[in-house]
């Protein structure tokens, strides 16, 4: 494969798609319709009126093993933070060029490239989803409901540093306990008062005991309110923390434990109000996504590099559902989510290429 042609990725890396500009995630997403289309794709639009819409493009049916690749058109950045797109000898520069406008174009290359030699291409569908950066709680719905539909899933968010492949993300919850306590002034009637900020001091401690290092499981506090001033008794408190971990039974730990320090009310006349859930399940490894890289492995001659990482993606979603599920498809890069992202021309070649000859042993019935 020879040298890339980057003037189509420079297009869609200078309209803003950040999570919240509809209409510059819409362009992304019509451009991206367009090119898939031209290659016999047929375009299901699910329209959202704050977000971008989401766009579930699906190829010819036949008998066999399904496959759906999976992409996201948001990006971080606020209009005039962060919209050029420059290249150099080795990498190119921009908003989204590793995540992961950067990533679907390896996906559209690849699938360019089967279409030539195939003529056609079925049972390969391509959904590209609007808030992924603002943690999918809208399309998180639709890709668990479209999962059902699959054998199998690659995600092109960034590769590893050496084009490793993701086998396992952390699941990760956000939650807010919001307690009420009884005022009272701390000079005359501090006796009369139920303390919420002595409560959420008490519940902090607790949640963070949670954490299980050598389990991979976290629990973080990152944020806590509450009272009103020094001379008196807090009427209120309110706590934000997150829960991360690597396996459901952590999850169903921790959750148990979080209900019950919820429910207990350690400083007497306070109550506990729990809110928020877990944003995206845990993706494990499984026999089924081992069985797809053995298959990989054998069909490409090649051992294809994994790892695990702590972050989390739309793959969370779509494995959470039973799908043998692969990311880090997309090219290797760093500086995402900052003004320095950027990703490697040698891994946007190399990725193509790979991903080329797994679509098209997945074509011809071998995987």
């Amino acid at each position: 494969m020879g040298s890339i042609d980057f003037t189509e990725l420079k297009k869609i890396i200078e309209i803003n798609s950040w999570t919240k500009n509809k209409e510059g995630v819409d362009r992304n997403g019509e451009i991206f319709a367009y090119w898939l289309e031209e290659l016999g794709y047929t375009l299901t639009r699910y329209p959202r009126e704050e977000i971008g819409d989401h766009l579930h493009l699906t190829s010819t049916r036949k008998e066999g093993k399904k496959l759906l690749l999976l992409g996201h058109l948001d990006t971080v950045f606020p209009p005039g933070t962060f919209e050029k797109f420059k290249e150099d000898e080795a990498w190119i520069y921009g908003p989204g060029v590793c995540d992961m406008k950067g990533g679907n174009y390896v996906a559209l290359e690849a699938l360019r490239n089967v279409h030539r030699k195939f003529g056609e291409i079925h049972n390969i569908d391509f959904l590209l989803v609007s808030d992924e950066e603002t943690g999918s709680d809208d399309s998180k719905h639709l890709s668990a409901r479209l999962a059902k539909d699959y054998d199998y899933c690659m995600v092109f968010e960034a590769a590893g540093l050496h084009n490793e492949v993701v086998v396992g993300r952390k699941g990760v919850g956000t939650f807010f306990i919001d307690i009420e306590g009884v005022a009272a002034h701390a000079g005359n009637n501090y006796s009369k008062g139920a303390d919420a900020n002595l409560e959420a001091a008490i519940k902090l401690q607790k949640l963070v005991a949670l954490t299980d290092l050598e389990k991979e499981t976290t629990v973080n506090v990152g944020k806590i309110s509450g009272g009103i001033g020094a001379n008196t008794i807090s009427p209120h408190a309110h706590l934000t923390f997150e829960l991360r971990y690597t396996n459901t039974h952590e999850r169903d730990r921790v959750l148990k434990a979080i209900d019950e320090i919820v429910s207990c009310a350690y400083v007497d006349g306070t109550e506990s109000i729990l809110s928020g859930g877990i944003q995206r399940d845990v993706m494990q490894p499984s026999p089924a996504q081992m069985t797809f890289i053995d298959n990989i492995n054998d069909v490409c001659d090649i051992v294809l590099p994994t790892e695990k990482r702590g972050g989390v993606s739309d793959a969370n979603i779509i494995s959470s559902q039973g799908v043998a599920t692969l990311d880090g498809w997309g090219p290797y890069g760093d500086g995402d989510h900052t003004i320095h992202e950027r990703a490697s021309k040698k891994s946007f070649k190399e990725r193509i290429s790979l991903v080329t000859e797994i679509f098209q042993h997945f074509l011809e019935g071998k995987i």
